[in-house]
């Protein structure tokens, strides 16, 4: 590239070269002004497309979707901006709905966070005995402070608190350099994904109904989810028939599947596998040669007594040869959840059982990328594993706050299933554990038709017109995926106790008034024939999206002349539509339908 200089910006330009380090020769090379002609002002120069636009973005990025922060929760949002009141039950944030942080976790984080604190002389009549004791030893600990780089598997004497609570749950230790600690689970669940997935011909098993974050992650990493269905009406059980029929249609379709999801207590679904579910699951893995990775991070979350928590790594060690050795095993946990949901801090820890040294040396050189977890969230999950212990000064109050907690969130797990149960067209499975409610609605013909009529899925519609109407902010069940024809919605049961029965009500209210709305008339002055086609749901709402079908891998959309399944989407849609408008013009009979 030469530069042509003008009149006067000559001198400007030489006097530019001249005060610089940098040569003529250089500054051509280096391409510090990128034009052919360097001319006085911009007026004139054409602009020049952005590098990065949508249409340059890589189709992963694209086609990854989060739906607890999707289309719902952007309109809650711009409703909020409007002024307007907004119940945000989509999202398992428990502080965020009120809900009170431990004292105990919150006092000793007050003083690693100002450790001059320590030196003070009122420190004893301020704090506990206890909480003094165990912010030195973290600053003991950590030279630097919670404000320094930890090691990238995180501070030691959080690894070792950790393995010594698996120690205490499961009747067996685990070596510290196995023990991941992470920003979040999240990023511990992305991790361990990253190890297994090496582009479309490998599959992970995946729940349906699923955490998005799984489905998300493995899109971004090139791998494709080979979803099993839990069966909803035994409580969201595990089918072991079903789960050998997801592995048998990867296989037909050139997909080894190489790892299995599982979430104990489960999210969206709410409930609790017996230790027989974990023992048929580890069996599975081990036959199918997967890797197993328990998302067990509600563990603490548990309203019934029949099916208590068990882990997956007390299960696989129990059992004895092979399963003890053989199994490979990834679980995770956070201290976003139980009842101590400090969302904020992203404490996330991983603990690897069985896998072989050289991968956890490649997960510890992935985890040395990001330099280091951050370290306050390293603390809270310490003091959420290794909290007071009958004797110490804060043993009562901490014990006290933890079970009026969880006593809250099991009357408000019965509350919610119970009101849901009363309503016309709803059906909800028990909330066991977790923090969700996922019932499935059954609508009117005429909201099937109205909902098509607004391009929206019918579980989308349904949501917003509850935001529109009462300000509660839910997920839609399709987020998660769901069975073909069915439809369902996600909330929390963490709203204040002292507010639920009023979010209730006004559920309830909603509700009622919109089932009669739409049982009333066919919606929008549509005629019989749009009702008969809203009962068509499965192929009516099925072409829309065929592409997250999560019982077919991605390699199922691509066909031996190379049109992808969006293609053949768009090109069926359009299909679809021309005929509806030759057969409504004519008004031909509804066979031809």
């Amino acid at each position: 590239m030469a530069f042509v200089c003008i009149g006067s910006d000559k001198e400007k330009y030489n006097s530019m070269m001249s005060n610089t380090d940098i040569t003529h020769e250089h500054a051509i090379v280096g391409n510090l002004l990128p034009t052919s002609t360097y001319t006085r002002g911009t007026k004139n120069m054409a602009a020049q497309p952005r590098v990065l636009n949508y249409d340059s973005l890589p189709d992963h990025v694209k086609h990854c979707e989060y739906a607890v922060r999707g289309e719902l929760y952007r309109a809650a949002t711009e409703r909020v901006a409007a002024g307007k009141e907004v119940i945000f039950t989509n999202v398992g944030n428990p502080h965020g709905l009120g809900q009170k942080p431990i004292t105990f976790i919150r006092q000793v984080f007050a003083l690693v966070s100002a450790p001059f604190l320590l030196e003070h002389p009122d420190v004893h009549r301020i704090f506990p005995r206890d909480v003094i004791a165990r912010a030195k030893a973290y600053m003991k600990a950590a030279p630097g402070g919670i404000g320094a780089y930890s090691d990238s598997k995180g501070l030691p004497i959080v690894r070792q608190e950790f393995a010594d609570f698996l120690q205490r749950r499961d009747g067996f230790g685990s070596d510290i350099d196995k023990i991941f600690l992470t920003n979040g689970a999240s990023e511990a669940v992305r991790l361990g994904l990253t190890a297994m997935l090496r582009g479309p011909q490998d599959g992970i098993l995946v729940p349906i109904p699923q955490y998005p974050l799984y489905s998300a992650a493995i899109e971004l990493l090139s791998g494709s989810m080979v979803g099993y269905y839990l069966h909803e009406e035994s409580g969201w059980s595990l089918d072991f028939e079903e789960l050998e029929r997801a592995v048998r249609d990867a296989k037909r379709q050139g997909v080894r599947v190489r790892g299995m999801v599982f979430i104990n207590p489960g999210n969206p679904t709410g409930q609790c596998l017996s230790r027989q579910d974990l023992e048929g699951l580890v069996k599975f893995a081990y036959k199918h040669k997967l890797v197993l990775m328990a998302d067990e991070v509600y563990q603490d979350n548990i309203y019934q007594t029949v099916r208590p928590f068990v882990s997956a790594r007390h299960v696989a060690l129990s059992m004895g040869s092979p399963y003890a050795q053989g199994l490979e095993l990834a679980t995770f946990h956070t201290a976003s959840k139980g009842v101590y949901g400090e969302c904020g801090f992203r404490g996330g820890v991983m603990e690897l059982l069985n896998f072989d040294e050289r991968v956890a040396d490649e997960l510890y050189k992935l985890a040395s990328i990001n330099l280091s977890p951050n370290v306050p969230g390293q603390v809270i999950l310490g003091l959420m594993v290794n909290g007071p212990r009958p004797g110490d000064e804060s043993y009562a109050q901490y014990a006290r706050e933890k079970q009026d907690l969880l006593d809250s969130l099991r009357r408000r797990a019965r509350a919610i299933t119970d009101a849901f149960n009363s309503c016309e067209g709803i059906v909800c499975q028990e909330t066991e554990g977790a923090m969700y409610s996922f019932p499935k609605i059954t609508l009117p013909p005429a909201a099937m038709a109205a909902a098509k009529a607004a391009g929206k899925s019918p579980d989308v519609f349904y949501c917003l017109k509850l935001l529109e109407t009462t300000g509660i902010s839910t997920v839609p069940g399709s987020g998660f995926k769901q069975r073909d024809g069915t439809f369902h919605f996600r909330t929390t049961i963490l709203p204040p106790e002292s507010k639920f029965q009023d979010i209730i009500q006004r559920f309830l209210a909603f509700h009622s008034a919109f089932m009669a709305e739409y049982k009333g008339s066919t919606g929008r002055g549509t005629d019989s024939r749009d009702v008969k086609r809203a009962e068509q749901q499965e192929s009516e709402v099925n072409w829309m999206i065929p592409a997250h079908r999560p019982d077919m891998p991605k390699s199922y959309y691509r066909s031996d002349s190379g049109r992808t399944g969006r293609d053949v989407t768009c090109f069926a849609s359009l299909q679809y539509v021309l005929f509806s408008i030759i057969i409504d013009t004519f008004d031909l009979p509804l066979s031809l339908r």
